[in-house]
Parts: C-alpha cells; sequence; structure tokens
C-alpha cells in the first residue's frame, strides 16, 4: 500500500531548477532514505510535499487524496496527516512556550481535542513516548539539551497522529551518540505506531542504520532508487558509487583496501 506518490515534481527558484521532474512512492510502513549532496534538491521536496513550497508542476497525493488539487478547507485536514520535523531544534521551538504547550497546539489547532485536562494528558503521554517524562511538559526549550529538544519536536509533530512523517537533517546537529538515541527512538515509533516516514539526511551511515530503501538526488534529479541492501551493495548510478566511495571507513586497512580496489 502506497502511504505517499509524487510525481514529475519540479520546482525552480529565481528560474534556476532546483528540483527536476521527480518521482518516487513512499510505502505504508516504510522508512525512505532520501540522500545526496548538499543543494541537491532534498530539503525541497520535502517542503513541497508538506506544502510549506508550492511546486511549479508535478503531483503529489496522499493516499486517494491530492495535495496540490486539495481546497484551503481540504489542505487544512491533509496538513494534520503529514507532519514534518525540521533539522535545527534550537529555532523551530518556541522559547516561550513549555513543551507541554508545544504538543497541545496541534491538537488545538487541528480540532482534535478541545478538553483542556484532556489535552495535558496527551501532551505527557506523547513526551513520555519519545523518553521525556511528565514533569518535563512544565519545562521551557531552553532547559533542555539539543536532543531532548529534537525530541519535543517529534512528540509535537506526533500529536496529530500522521500518517507520512517527514524528517530533515533531524540528526545532523546532534551529537553522535544522542544520533543514535534519535534514531533508535524513530524506529521504536516506526514499529509502534505504523508511521511511514521520508528520511532526509546527508549523512550515508545515518540512512543505513534507519532506511528500508533509499533514493539518491543529484542536481535535483532523482538518479537511482532502491532496497538499502542493493543501493549500498551493489549501486548502479555512477553518482551513487561516488557518494559511497566518500563515506569514510574507521579501518585504514580497509581504507586502503578499497582505494585499491578502485
Amino acid at each position: 500500500m502506497t502511504a505517499l506518490s509524487v510525481r514529475n515534481l519540479t520546482k525552480s527558484f529565481g528560474g534556476r531548477p532546483v528540483v527536476r521532474d521527480v518521482s518516487f512512492d513512499l510505502n505504508a510502513g516504510e522508512v525512505l532514505g532520501l540522500v545526496g549532496e548538499s543543494g541537491s534538491g532534498k530539503s525541497t521536496i520535502a517542503r513541497c510535499v508538506a506544502r510549506l513550497t508550492k511546486p511549479d508542476s508535478g503531483q503529489i497525493r496522499l493516499g486517494d487524496a491530492d495535495l496540490l488539487g486539495a481546497s484551503r478547507r481540504g489542505l487544512r485536514t491533509l496538513r494534520r496527516d503529514v507532519q514534518m520535523v525540521f533539522q535545527d531544534p534550537y529555532s523551530s521551538l518556541n522559547p516561550r512556550m513549555t513543551a507541554g504547550a508545544l504538543i497541545e497546539e496541534g491538537l488545538l489547532v487541528h480540532g482534535i481535542e478541545r478538553d483542556r485536562r484532556a489535552r495535558r494528558e496527551r501532551a505527557v503521554a506523547l513526551l513520555e513516548t519519545v523518553g521525556l517524562s511528565a514533569p518535563d511538559a512544565v519545562r521551557h526549550p531552553r532547559s533542555f539539551s539539543g536532543g531532548q529538544r529534537q525530541r519535543i519536536a517529534i512528540a509535537r509533530a506526533l500529536a496529530v497522529e500522521p500518517k507520512v512523517l517527514i524528517c530533515d537533517e533531524v540528526v545532523s546537529s546532534l551529537d553522535v551518540s544522542v544520533q543514535a538515541q534519535v534514531l533508535d527512538l524513530f524506529l521504536d515509533l516506526r514499529e509502534r505506531l505504523d508511521l511511514s516516514i521520508l528520511f532526509i539526511a546527508h549523512d550515508l551511515a545515518v540512512v543505513h542504520y534507519l532506511c528500508d530503501r533509499v533514493a539518491v538526488l543529484d542536481q535535483g534529479r532523482l538518479v537511482e532508487i532502491g532496497a538499502r541492501k542493493q543501493i549500498y551493495g551493489d549501486p548502479v548510478h555512477p553518482y551513487t558509487r561516488s557518494l559511497l566511495a566518500a563515506v569514510p571507513v574507521p579501518d585504514p586497512a580497509a581504507e586502503r583496501a578499497r582505494q585499491a580496489a578502485s
């Protein structure tokens, strides 16, 4: 079953093509990695899918619903089903709001829960889901670490029970040890909530750990897409091979062997 379908997506800025005729599917319950160098169009695709940026042309469907052709009222409903977690947990959270209020906001905006006490209980439950605790609900973002702030951002996105979660470089600003904790959280949430996740990253090691399939972008074009094992073990496109060749190998002997074989 397809959770998200993107067809012939195109977007330019100032006459410069950024996304060029991109098509892919995100299956239900799948984590699809979108990789490429900086400027390859990854974040623009994410913003188009989340309807934060309007594409020049193409089609985006969420199940049977047309995201681009939806009315204003229809789009409000569909936006609940597609939520986004941004790269910087320091700027994506309103510093004046408590963690609990940040999570409750979506419930109120989308009319999911009008009862104040029920919203608070839901916020606490979500904080616990992402590895935080009930007392954290009354704390402000400044009192949390970067990894904890990203967990709050994830809880906020999950509050409205989306069908698709878009993660745009969500661990790139975190320490390696914290990265691992957040990635494990995504794996756990995918299993528990049956989430479909579009995971955007430039770190191929992170994508290999988390994603079921991988789509490779080069200068706005989708050059290769396939199962993780195929992309990492037997890439077809020269650009994919060059990306993988640039990944550091911690074992010097293995790195010398790889260079000798190339």
